[in-house]
């Protein structure tokens, strides 16, 4: 039987031998424990959860079953309260989720019954179901008002080359003639056209004819930019400029931008013979405050 004491033996040359000091640093502990030793003293048993599971969602106060939480595996809700993961807990026990609750309930309600939510929460439950990854909710949503209109609306505007990057470039110049001219508002000129010819008192063609009866070295004769800030078009659907004119109002709108409009008149941009531009030219007016 091997006993070990409390004492080590030290043999050898006396050269070798460790002084008092060097003990006491070698075996001297940290002030704080390290990121890495706090992390391995964290327990890794799973995390037992009731059946009646009480939850603070960013300061709101909900209860619900465990099964409602797990009801489709691939959420985040059903992989948070799995048992794998810690959740923690406020002081009154209640389990803690960092984020806004104003439309938890909604979520709660289709977990347990597959309620939907009224439509003007339609969009912010939507938001909500994609930060939890509750697929079902997902694509519920998306076959209702107004999420269902703007998939139509999403796919007229993909026919727009550079739609994004013509918004972003109005806001841009009408924020810097704004401070330019320490003015309340801007105006900027925008060119929205549907046809990429020109359609004169001479003629009357049919959708699209124009553009397929002549030929390259004609065309290229039509080819020209109006002297605009920003020009919307051509596109091939049945929607109209009065339709494109509303979506680019409304995605500004949506970003907290007040903004009027008016047509002001064509281009009058003479390309060959009788033929003139005739593009639509419209004033917009933003108003930063």
């Amino acid at each position: 039987m091997v006993v070990v004491t409390g004492q080590n033996k030290v043999s050898g040359n006396p050269d070798d031998a460790m002084s008092s000091s060097d003990v006491e640093d070698d075996f001297q502990e940290p002030a704080t424990p390290t990121a890495t030793q706090a992390g391995q003293a964290l327990p890794l048993l799973p995390q037992q959860f009731p059946e009646v599971i009480p939850l603070n969602v960013g300061g709101m106060y909900f209860t619900t079953r465990l099964s409602t939480l797990r009801r489709y595996e691939d959420t985040m809700l059903a992989a948070m309260f799995s048992g794998r993961h810690y959740i923690p807990t406020d002081a009154e026990g209640r389990y803690f989720i960092d984020r806004d609750g104003t439309y938890f309930g909604d979520i709660l309600n289709f977990l347990r019954s597959g309620d939907l939510p009224p439509r003007d929460r339609v969009r912010s439950v939507y938001k909500e179901a994609q930060y939890y990854s509750i697929g079902p909710l997902l694509d519920n949503l998306e076959d209702i008002q107004p999420l269902k209109g703007e998939k139509v609306r999403q796919a007229f505007l993909g026919l727009m080359p550079y739609y994004k990057d013509h918004l972003e470039r109005i806001i841009e110049i009408a924020k810097l003639r704004a401070m330019q001219r320490k003015a309340r508002f801007a105006k900027l000129k925008v060119c929205v056209f549907k046809e990429e010819m020109p359609i004169t008192p001479y003629e009357c063609p049919h959708f699209n004819s124009l553009r397929f009866e002549r030929s390259e070295s004609e065309t290229k004769l039509f080819e020209h930019h109006c002297e605009v800030d920003v020009s919307f078009g051509p596109w091939e659907a049945v929607a109209d400029v009065y339709d494109l004119l509303h979506c680019i109002v409304t995605d500004l709108s949506d970003r907290g931008i007040t903004v009027d409009h008016q047509c002001i008149g064509v281009c009058d941009k003479h390309l060959i013979n009788h033929y003139y531009c005739k593009r639509p030219i419209y004033e917009f007016k933003i108003t930063w405050w």
